[in-house]
């Protein structure tokens, strides 16, 4: 049974569309519109909104392409620390570059680049000269004099006045940038300071997913958002500036609620005007409530969301990456919806299949893996570890074979292939773990199509798994991470380890 969809994107395309064209009119000559959340590659927004097509927000763009300049913006401190983007499993700064690549491709130049808070770190200094000599304009911003309460200060020439002026020549320029934190508020209240010192009408809005401001506040779109931001221990309220002002009740997040009465005072000192914002739902430019068409399959989707957000920080706080408040807040907001982690599907599918290669002596190291694969029709599909492969890998080619109509007896790779591959890791590349991770065994099924017909058809279905569910009992090798993330798959975990060595390649 096909996926039910819950979110019409034309819907939201046109609505979020006329919304910008209607700020623009609102300030005259100039819009900086921030976008929190991701530009591109929205992965949260696709899984919580069943039908939500991931790069929306790049289509949108491209049919305001005429009227938009992008300036990009990523903090010095992510540079330095390697801060690292979980869904893609690259640094910050290698996610800019990406960004900027993705962004080509959709013909659309990134104006300039913006490392903000540059102290002149060394990495910094590294990522902004590989830009430069690469022919893009980059520009460093020092942390703002005077914030956060010095409003005379910080719109002055020694706060936001401060950072070099970048030149922009379309109505709209969306302020972007990977991840929370980077200085992109910052960047386009400097911009916004500096042309109305030019006499230009600006104005300001941030573009936002979530949570959505006509939502109920515990509706688990809007949970699932906390969860996904539990790590910097943002919580969802009711807008109480909005309810003030209109006697309505809307959903925002704590720091921009927090934050607006400064960001309000602050836009009016830069623009000598009372402010058009009475809210941070008014400066919010978020339709996304009304592209949601089947609420029940959205609340599903978010659910299990909120559950796949509560198995990653499990992971990473057993890699030693977060503190264990984070794995509490997000296991109480599983709670809260009434959820477990056995309620997402795939979970005690894997764990039963770790018991069986246990129970079979299967297994490496004497460790006993499982994984599980839904398919889009709701058949489960198990792999478990052997001395020959990791369970990641048994499970696709299973799961490949299942499609193909390829009988479970049938080998896909020849025994050639996996002695040939065993002597090169353990005889050329004097490696220690033998057995063929996920990246490993899709090189050797592909070339095992070549003169295989069987293994020719399993290849061909692979990319009928993007979009499944995926669960394993340990923590993926970096292989099978990689090969999951190439496949498609929502991936998750149980926080143990599959392997006795720490040191993984």
């Amino acid at each position: 049974m096909p996926a039910r969809i819950g979110f019409d994107n034309e819907k939201y395309l046109a609505e979020q569309s006329a919304e910008i064209l209607n700020r623009i009119e609102q300030f005259g000559d100039k819009l900086f519109l921030e976008f929190g959340g991701k530009l591109i590659y929205d992965y949260h927004a696709a899984r919580v909104l069943p039908g939500y097509d991931p790069n929306v927000k790049m289509r949108l763009l491209q049919k305001l392409a005429d009227k938009v300049d992008i300036i990009l913006c990523i903090y010095a401190g992510a540079i330095e620390h390697k801060k690292i983007r979980a869904d893609f499993g690259i640094s910050y700064d290698a996610d800019a570059l990406k960004l900027i690549d993705d962004l080509r491709e959709w013909g659309i130049d990134v104006t300039a680049v913006v490392i903000t808070r540059f102290e002149e770190q060394p990495s910094a200094i590294q990522f902004r000269n590989k830009l430069e000599r690469r022919g893009f304009t980059v520009y460093t911003h020092k942390t703002t004099r005077g914030y956060p309460n010095n409003i005379e200060m910080i719109v002055s020439e020694e706060g936001y006045g401060a950072n070099p002026y970048i030149a922009t020549t379309r109505p709209i320029v969306v302020v972007t940038g990977p991840g929370p934190g980077s200085g992109k508020l910052a960047t386009a209240l400097s911009q916004l300071y500096h042309e109305r010192q030019r006499g230009v009408r600006a104005g300001y809005a941030k573009f936002e997913t979530f949570p959505i401001w006509n939502l109920p506040l515990k509706h688990p779109v809007n949970v699932a958002y906390e969860a996904a931001t539990a790590d910097l221990r943002d919580f969802n309220m009711i807008d109480s500036h909005h309810l003030d002002a209109y006697n309505e009740k809307t959903v925002n997040y704590n720091r921009d609620v927090e934050a607006f009465p400064l960001l309000r005072r602050i836009i009016e000192k830069i623009t000598g005007e009372p402010s058009p914002y009475k809210s941070p739902t008014d400066m919010g430019v978020n339709r996304a409530g009304f592209g949601i068409v089947d609420d029940e399959a959205v609340q599903a989707a978010a659910i299990q969301e909120i559950i796949r957000r509560y198995f990653r920080y499990a992971t990473e706080y057993a890699l030693g990456l977060i503190d264990q408040g984070t794995v509490e807040r997000a296991e109480l907001l599983m709670v809260e919806i009434g959820a477990k982690p056995e309620d997402r599907p795939v979970v005690l599918p894997a764990r039963r299949a770790a018991v069986e290669a246990e129970r079979r002596g299967k297994g490496n190291e004497g460790i006993f893996c499982g994984a599980a694969l839904e398919l889009a029709d709701g058949t489960i599909i198990t792999g478990m570890n052997s001395t020959m492969m990791h369970s990641s890998a048994a499970l696709i080619l299973n799961a490949a074979k299942h499609l193909a109509g390829i009988p479970p007896a049938i080998d896909l790779l020849p025994k050639s292939i996996i002695e040939a591959l065993t002597f090169f890791k353990r005889d050329v590349l004097e490696g220690k773990r033998l057995s063929l991770d996920l990246e490993e065994a899709l090189i050797a099924l592909s070339i095992s199509a070549a003169a295989n017909p069987a293994a020719q058809a399993a290849v061909e279905k692979l990319k009928e798994l993007r979009g499944c569910d995926v669960h394993t009992t340990h923590i993926p090798a970096p292989g099978d991470e990689a090969g999951m993330r190439k496949l498609g798959l929502n991936l998750t975990c149980d926080p143990g380890f599959a392997s006795r060595y720490l040191f993984m390649s």
